[in-house]
């Protein structure tokens, strides 16, 4: 049996790791073969790369951009991210073929939010979307995930977050293009029709429980 691609987007502080982590504990009690895995990986090469002269992770080293890579043009940006999946893709892809259920932390979509972002004219951001389409799904070959779910953390509770949390990249630090990427996101679900998991209500966070309840149905249908 083919395994399953199960994509957990959202912004910053959604909590995209710790559902993908829960995720993978919940369908492994249930006797799922289920592995997950965090793009961009930064322990690999590629994810290096990324991480230290693109983004400027301080734990990793610093930016090569003097600009900051929130301002480099956004398909020299998706080149980066694109790389480092296809560099990696090979391992996922054995985990496919044996049956797994492959729990991703930001996959093509997170080009498509964050790159996207950057661009203002909404006919030009939808000519963009379909660049990357083309660049990730047809010239790299990598597969579509099966289903794509988006945790939806408004902005002014992301800060919240961040500020709890430290700040990391240049991406991180800058509020404008956090509001645009939340925008971005809501765009792409919509036009995808991603499965949009609301993490706020009545101005409060959602426990992790049931958020991860509402998700493991979805993968369960």
């Amino acid at each position: 049996m083919k395994g399953r691609l199960i994509v957990i987007e959202g912004t910053d502080c959604s909590g995209k790791e710790t559902q993908a982590n829960l995720l993978v504990r919940k369908l492994q009690a249930m006797g799922m073969k289920t592995v997950q895995i965090s793009f961009p990986m930064y322990d690999t090469p590629t994810g290096k790369i990324v991480g230290g002269p693109f983004l400027g992770n301080s734990n990793i080293a610093e930016s090569y951009f003097p600009e900051g890579a929130t301002k480099v043009d956004p398909k020299i940006s998706c080149l980066f991210y694109a790389a480092d999946r296809k560099y990696n893709f090979p391992k996922i892809q054995k985990y496919l073929e044996e049956g797994y259920y492959v729990i991703l932390d930001r996959y093509v979509s997170s080009n498509m939010a964050h790159q996207g972002s950057k661009i203002v004219d909404k006919d030009e951001r939808f000519y963009f979307y379909r660049w990357i389409d083309k660049l990730e799904y047809w010239l790299l070959e990598l597969p579509k995930a099966d289903i794509t779910f988006y945790l939806h953390v408004p902005y002014h509770v992301t800060k919240e977050l961040m500020k709890q949390r430290g700040e990391d990249d240049d991406a991180e630090k800058d509020d404008n293009y956090l509001i645009r990427s939340e925008e971005t996101y809501i765009e792409l679900s919509e036009l995808y029709h991603w499965n949009t998991i609301q993490c706020v209500e009545d101005e409060k966070i959602r426990t992790i429980e049931e958020i991860n309840a509402e998700i493991l149905k979805a993968v369960i249908e």
